[in-house]
């Protein structure tokens, strides 16, 4: 769920207007839940980093690796603290 989160926010901040329901308040809580389901990998420690390994080896994009870098970070980073351009070109290079 989180990668999917993910992409969903992704591509509404990268095509805004394209979805008229996603307005501000949709989309905080868009950010809400995907925070909450990265803490609760974050929680279940190697165990959710298990799961997304797994998700990541049956479907390796960029949702799924984002995740496997969120949970990779020493320290807990926030969605909005992200700058989103290294993240994306990120993604892009380890995805090819």
């Amino acid at each position: 769920m989180a990668a999917f989160l993910w992409t969903v926010y992704d591509y509404n901040l990268l095509h805004p207007g394209k979805n008229p329901e996603m307005d501000d308040d949709r989309m905080a809580r868009l950010v809400e839940r995907l925070e909450a389901h990265l803490d609760g990998l974050r929680v279940a420690g190697r165990v959710g980093q298990e799961i997304a390994q797994q998700c990541h080896d049956e479907f390796p994009e960029a949702g799924e690796l984002f995740v496997l870098r969120m949970l990779s970070s020493k320290t807990e980073i926030r969605i909005l603290d992200l700058d989103l351009d290294k993240v994306r070109k990120f993604l892009a290079r380890a995805g090819k």
